[in-house]
């Protein structure tokens, strides 16, 4: 059975899913759109399926779901849209940019029997995977602290378009955020408490990368730089560190500290690299996700360096439909995250602790 798919965004990360779903077994894309018809057709005529306005798209009978790679402040129009179209959801990060959305996305999802999924699904690579089975097993002991850090200069550097990146709906925490909170209820389980702090560094930013922007300011909107603690069920405390304001710094992605070992986790916006654990001898020793599955360095295609295997949730939508269980980057997941994400937010603006 093939779940057949129309893409809704023709972005700049539409490119890796299209390439992946080609891969990737029980899907197959069948149509593409975009709010710039120019941009589905040229994003067509490149993987060789049919560019239809969105509109056309919702309406076609050989479209069984629909990839939401548009911009975030138009994720809950677009899923909600095709939901009531009768297709099943799958998008890119967040769900949305507001609890209120999310749930509704999630409402109407269950009142049309239908499935909502929602990317990241890097919680299902290798590395996630292999950071999670040394918790599960017990190498790592009990959990007790550690941190998280999205540490960088922004996205003005190599976005031909990154306004969108600093209005409401971006920032590093509803943009990188996802990945990162994610994995961290993959591993640790649902968070309990939020406090945090924030701020916006530069009110201008310079667009130095190629494109139609190059040249030209874009005005900050959101903070910048976002500094947080989450207190899971679990007993788990982990700093948050979200940042477009550093231009270098030492952190690794996410560490964490147990009452057997210490762990460190790679990049959760990938699906491998190096997992590292150390014990009580102090030293760190290191675990190669990349001959594990979906820890294969696959990207950029000419020379791969990563492994990036976007489009792997949905791929797991569609055999979990098929075969009846529920898929893993689901709505319920990405709806907590959100939830996370959103509160870490409110609490850095009322200075409160605010409780999930």
């Amino acid at each position: 059975m093939t779940m057949h798919i129309g893409i809704v965004g023709c972005g700049n990360i539409s490119d890796i899913y299209l390439t992946n779903l080609a891969r990737l077994p029980g899907v197959a894309v069948t149509a593409v759109a975009d709010i710039d018809p120019e941009a589905a057709r040229a994003k067509g005529a490149r993987h060789g399926v049919p560019a239809l306005p969105v509109d056309a798209l919702l309406a076609r009978d050989d479209v069984d779901t629909v990839l939401n790679l548009t911009i975030p402040a138009a994720h809950a129009a677009v899923s909600l849209a095709a939901l009531e179209a009768g297709k099943h959801v799958y998008t890119e990060k967040p769900l949305a940019t507001s609890v209120e959305d999310g749930v509704r996305i999630l409402e109407l999802a269950e009142a049309r029997g239908l499935r909502v999924g929602a990317a990241p699904d890097t919680i299902l690579g290798a590395g996630v995977e292999t950071a999670a089975e040394l918790i599960r097993s017990g190498v790592v002991g009990e959990i007790v602290t550690g941190t998280a850090t999205v540490l960088g200069r922004g996205m003005e550097h190599w976005h031909p378009n990154p306004g969108f990146f600093f209005q409401p709906g971006g920032g590093p925490v509803l943009d990188m955020g996802p990945y990162y909170v994610a994995a961290l209820v993959t591993l640790l389980g649902p968070v309990r408490t939020v406090r945090a702090t924030a701020r916006i560094g530069r009110r201008e930013r310079l667009v130095t990368a190629e494109g139609p922007m190059k040249g030209r300011t874009v005005a900050v909107e959101v903070p910048t730089s976002v500094n947080a603690v989450y207190t899971f069920d679990s007993g788990a405390h982990v700093t948050f560190l979200a940042s477009w304001d550093v231009w270098a710094h030492s952190h690794v992605p996410i560490e964490l500290h147990g009452t057997a070992a210490s762990l460190r986790v790679p990049d959760p916006n990938f699906f491998g690299g190096i997992v590292q654990v150390a014990d009580e001898g102090g030293a760190w020793r290191d675990i190669d996700t990349a001959s594990k599955p979906y820890g294969r360095p696959n990207w950029p295609a000419e020379d791969p360096t990563r492994a990036n295997w976007r489009g792997l949730g949905l791929a797991d939508m569609a055999a979990a439909i098929a075969e009846g269980r529920p898929h893993r980057a689901n709505g319920a997941l990405a709806l907590h995250t959100l939830r996370v994400m959103m509160a870490t937010l409110q609490a850095a603006e009322t200075d409160r602790v605010i409780a999930l």
